[in-house]
């Protein structure tokens, strides 16, 4: 078994504010529960191949992991992988709507064995807190509280 989760919001600013400022790592503490620190590993803005580091907790403990971005399309798309606390792809696309952007999150992947038959409390848990990042997203971009 492993987790699909996707969110989708709807932020009312253009698809390149949106996603500028969803691309820069430094902004991840800020938006992301649980990410404590974001440091890019490679030179220049976010592209194909780009490495970020970043420390969270996870299940009540802090771990340090790397996301690799696997495929970028500038203002449309993000794919990232990593393999830690388990493997999983992240994936942001930027959609232009009408008042703005429809920005939407999907994580796939989840541990497997044994552990992987609490994929599906953990999808609950990830939408969960997906969903609770989103809204805060949201509400900095659209109200840019620090």
């Amino acid at each position: 078994m492993s987790i699909d989760v996707t969110v989708k919001t709807g932020i009312a600013l253009p698809v390149h504010e949106v996603a500028e400022y969803v691309l820069d790592p430094s902004n991840e503490p800020r938006w992301i529960n649980g990410i404590s620190t974001s440091e890019p590993l490679t030179p220049g803005p976010i592209g194909q191949g780009s490495r970020v580091r970043r420390t969270a907790k996870f299940a009540g403990r802090k771990i340090e992991y790397m996301t690799e971005v696997e495929a970028f399309d500038e203002d449309a798309r993000l794919l990232m992988k990593t393999d830690k606390p388990f493997p999983m792809t992240i994936e942001y696309q930027f959609v232009g709507a009408e008042g703005g952007t429809v920005f939407t999150q999907r994580l796939q992947g989840g541990p497997g064995g044994v552990i992987g038959v609490l994929s599906p409390l953990m999808a609950v848990m990830v939408k969960r807190t997906v969903t609770a990042d989103m809204r805060r997203l949201k509400r900095i971009l659209e109200g840019r509280a620090p």
